[in-house]
């Protein structure tokens, strides 16, 4: 694998998650920031996630927001914001995000909400809780 270069602001963004989520190395909690990221995109209206795109104040953590698969990318802005429960969020973190078999999903995932939360302004928070589920509602209040 090359080495990817991480700008200085995501790579302090990706350290808090390694770090919150006791993950063994920085790509790790990419792959994981992104799975959680794309998943909770699925919950959110189209116009949601792009003011969330649009609040993050570096443009490489923004990009880790956005999707990359441009069919993906485009299919998700055709459809509803999905409606799942926190099983089917954790699970679908667990299979798509490469979470070591030493972390819990449950973990991985207050890791990226909580550091998400520190780079997004009050109403973006306060919007962003107002998709989620009783049980990841619970995950992103976490501190």
């Amino acid at each position: 694998m090359s080495e990817k270069k991480f700008s200085p602001a995501e790579r302090a963004f990706l350290e808090k998650v390694m770090q919150k989520a006791s993950l063994p190395d920085i790509y790790d909690a990419r792959d994981i920031t992104i799975v959680v990221f794309r998943a909770l995109r699925d919950l959110m209206t189209t116009e949601a996630s792009d003011r969330t795109g649009e609040t993050f104040s570096d443009e490489r953590i923004a990009q880790l927001w956005k999707d990359d698969n441009p069919i993906v990318s485009a299919l998700s802005k055709l459809r509803p914001p999905l409606k799942v429960n926190t099983e089917t969020f954790l699970r679908r973190v667990r299979q798509e995000g490469g979470v070591p078999k030493n972390v819990s999903a449950e973990s991985a995932v207050v890791a990226v909400f909580s550091t998400v939360r520190d780079e997004l302004p009050p109403e973006r928070v306060k919007e962003i809780s107002s998709f989620l589920p009783d049980g990841l509602r619970v995950m992103w209040e976490q501190v």
